[in-house]
């Protein structure tokens, strides 16, 4: 524990010795302007906190400083009712601040009271109760919310607990909070209590003890009871007035003392204002300033050695700020090792589309970005590399260009003051718009303006924000190119990642039967038929179990993608529904497999063009027959003839699904709705 730990312990110790223990009227006027400061830097602290976090240690504070007033309390009756006095700041009280009138100084003391205790300490009671009850109400909306963020990727696992623990702090402070409203309205009325006690205890002590006449002893301790509750009632409404400030705040997880010294010192300039006041105490009153002003020299000097302290801290990190920033301007801009570094995604927009990725514009491209990413993960099973975001003047305003490996494959053009309107298959000429193609998928529509917006939507027109249109562009141009997003390196990071769940299957595979090249030809080759390699495991274990047999990347790939014949199913097949395919007839499989041709370095298609051209035809009407029903076509073949299919389909349809029989689940039923033969 540090000092100041041991400094508050302490000083929580005093305030309940000095109940007990008689102090000398000197030592009471030093501890009341103490009491005065205090309350004052509460409440411009108070002032001051922009979240309720910073200022969370005010239920525990509120206690202390209530106790503290107390014991001020029972020491200045002990003095006044023992010694007839209780300092000069409460004769000053008694006598100048109420013009020495017992029933001025009343009245301005039940003013007082009942301000403190009808308006202030009520309103704030019931402020915090009211925002106790809601908070706790709350609290399972907002962990859901916390939840849902978390699992659409826009969080990550530290930013949950942290806001679940901030969550949890502001429901533990407004239950502290309605407790210690209590306090000061206990505070309230044990002044009320206190000042009777003294008045009526006064006159009897005065005429019974110091044998003074009845008037002389009334005068007396009326005026130093009434001094006494004033300066009590003081702090205490100051007090009072901070925790109306403050009824919002948290409760922190810090211990007492680091809370107070770095909390209530966070301000250090505000201490400048509390000195100043305990000054004019010694100008305009009869205060003595040899009393005053040392107190308020001490605040002052502490107040500049903390700001002290803290603008220095601030220039060193300004300094280290600039010296990282010309190292790194030193090193970026000569390096031409960096200029060589080709990003993976690179994502470039116009001037015209900074809004959408600008947060201060109200922009969420960022937070799309990461929920594309973990989309990504969860269908393709890939970990895609960081996607480069950045403004190019050379684009057109509105338009935006999609780059892999530094190569444009996708560019689009929205507008941000529209929204993207897509037809539902009728067209309804009262939508009028702008005519455009939406970008990921190729269809027709139309960009309404906000007017337009309802009425499109009351045709059944499918509205589309900007910002949705990009991410989904984004989203379809990371699925169709992540085969060219999977080399060696991450292809080591996913073994490597499968080695801690399945180290056998990892030790006996790479790279005593395969290279971690050889792994990624067949990733990339799965990849780029959208077939998901988020189960790893079964896609290593296949590779070992046939990769003694061959090193063929092709054939091992159809060993990998029969293992998958599940996951291939339910990608294509609706339960319970036929599945609607394209059948390879016999002669068009009899005229592939009489077209392969064989050689020590692999095998290839040979195909005349007259033929190609023929089949090009025939399974493109069959494709486009399909597709009309609103059912997506997959042309069916047998397992010795799909590779070769695929690399004659994939040349001018290459979303057309081809599939072999081996990779559908023998309990699904198909449906051939179209057969493809040559003459």
């Amino acid at each position: 524990m540090k000092f100041r730990d041991y400094a508050i312990m302490v000083a929580v110790i005093m305030i309940v010795v000095m109940m007990v223990i008689p102090l000398p009227p000197l030592l009471l006027d030093v501890l009341i302007m103490i009491n005065i400061s205090l309350a004052l830097t509460i409440l411009l602290v108070a002032m001051n906190t922009k979240e309720p976090l910073q200022f969370s240690i005010f239920p525990t504070l509120l206690l202390l400083t209530t106790l503290f007033r107390l014991g001020l309390n029972v020491s200045t009756t002990r003095s006044i009712l023992t010694n007839q006095t209780g300092g000069q700041v409460i004769e000053t009280f008694g006598s100048f601040v109420v013009g020495g009138s017992a029933i001025i100084g009343i009245l301005v003391f039940l003013i007082l009271v009942i301000i403190q205790f009808l308006v202030i300490t009520k309103g704030s009671e019931r402020v915090a109760e009211v925002a106790a009850r809601f908070t706790l109400d709350s609290m399972p909306g907002k962990q859901m919310s916390i939840d849902a963020d978390l699992g659409a990727g826009m969080i990550s696992d530290q930013e949950a607990k942290n806001r679940r623990e901030k969550v949890s702090s502001e429901a533990d402070f407004y239950g502290a909070m309605d407790g210690a409203s209590k306090f000061v309205k206990g505070d309230a009325i044990a002044g009320i209590i206190i000042t009777i006690i003294n008045i009526i205890g006064g006159l009897l002590i005065g005429v019974m003890v110091h044998g003074l006449p009845f008037a002389e002893a009334a005068q007396l301790f009326t005026l130093l009871s009434i001094g006494d509750g004033l300066v009590s009632q003081i702090p205490a409404l100051l007090i009072s007035t901070a925790m109306g400030i403050v009824v919002t705040r948290a409760v922190s997880d810090g211990n007492l003392g680091s809370d107070i010294t770095k909390q209530l010192f966070a301000y250090p300039k505000m201490l400048y204002i509390v000195a100043g006041t305990l000054v004019m105490f010694a100008v305009f009153t009869p205060i003595s300033p040899m009393l005053v002003v040392p107190i308020a020299g001490v605040i002052a000097y502490g107040a500049f050695q903390m700001q002290k302290t803290l603008n220095s801290e601030e220039k060193q990190e300004v300094e280290l700020s600039k010296d990282d920033k010309e190292i790194e301007s030193m090193k970026s801009p000569e390096s031409v090792i960096d200029l060589l570094h080709v990003d993976a995604i690179e994502f470039e927009f116009g001037y015209g589309l900074i809004p959408i990725a600008d947060k201060n514009q109200g922009g969420d491209l960022l937070d799309r970005v990461i929920m594309i990413r973990r989309q990504c993960a969860m269908e393709l099973g890939i970990v895609v590399p960081v996607i480069r975001i950045r403004d190019n003047i050379q684009l057109q305003p509105n338009e935006y260009m999609i780059k892999i490996k530094g190569n444009q494959v996708a560019s689009g053009e929205i507008m941000l003051d529209h929204y993207l309107a897509m037809s539902p298959g009728i067209d309804d000429e009262s939508v009028e718009g702008i005519e455009t193609v939406e970008p990921a998928f190729g269809m027709p529509a139309l960009w309404v303006d906000e007017d337009m917006k309802e009425e499109a939507e009351m045709a059944g027109y499918a509205i589309v924000d900007p910002p949705s249109v990009v991410s989904t562009h984004l989203t379809e141009v990371i699925k169709r190119h992540a085969h060219e997003l999977i080399g060696r390196q991450e292809v080591k990071s996913l073994i490597e990642n499968m080695r801690e769940t399945a180290p056998a299957v990892v030790e006996e595979l790479v790279p005593n039967l395969m290279t971690i090249g050889e792994v990624q030809k067949v990733l990339m080759k799965l990849l780029k038929e959208k077939v998901s390699i988020r189960n790893l495991l079964a896609i290593l274990e296949t590779l070992a179990d046939y990769s003694t047999q061959t090193k063929d990347a092709d054939l091992l790939t159809e060993y990998v993608r029969q293992s998958l014949s599940r996951q291939i199913t339910l990608q294509y097949a609706t339960p319970k529904e036929p599945l609607q395919v394209i059948t390879a007839g016999a002669s068009l499989e009899k005229k592939f497999a009489d077209s392969v041709h064989r050689t020590e370095q692999g095998n290839y298609l040979s195909i005349d063009p007259e033929s190609s051209q023929t089949i090009f035809q025939r399974i493109t009407e069959q494709a486009a027959q399909l597709q009309q029903t609103g059912v997506q076509p997959i042309l069916l073949t047998s397992p010795a003839i799909r590779i070769y299919m695929r690399q004659f389909v994939e040349r001018f349809a290459p979303d057309l699904p081809v599939l072999s029989y081996n990779e559908l689940e023998p309990e699904i039923e198909i449906q051939s709705v179209g057969v493809v033969n040559v003459s």
